[in-house]
């Protein structure tokens, strides 16, 4: 039996990109520990639309 464990899913989404109004979204989905980490994620990745390394945060 599997076991039901603390790791969700959750998906990383672009901050400057929604600020700036260009079309498209930059997502990344990763894994979390919800025990260990209960705040939102934040990192800092690349947007392939801006061509550049931009914060990307936890949405719901």
């Amino acid at each position: 039996m599997a076991k039901k464990g603390n790791r969700v899913q959750v998906i990383l989404e672009c901050t400057e990109h929604k600020s700036m109004g260009v079309p498209g979204v930059s997502r990344y989905i990763t894994v979390k520990n919800k025990k260990n980490n209960p705040e939102r994620l934040e990192f800092k990745k690349f947007n392939p639309i801006l061509k550049k390394v931009t914060l990307h945060k936890e949405i719901k």
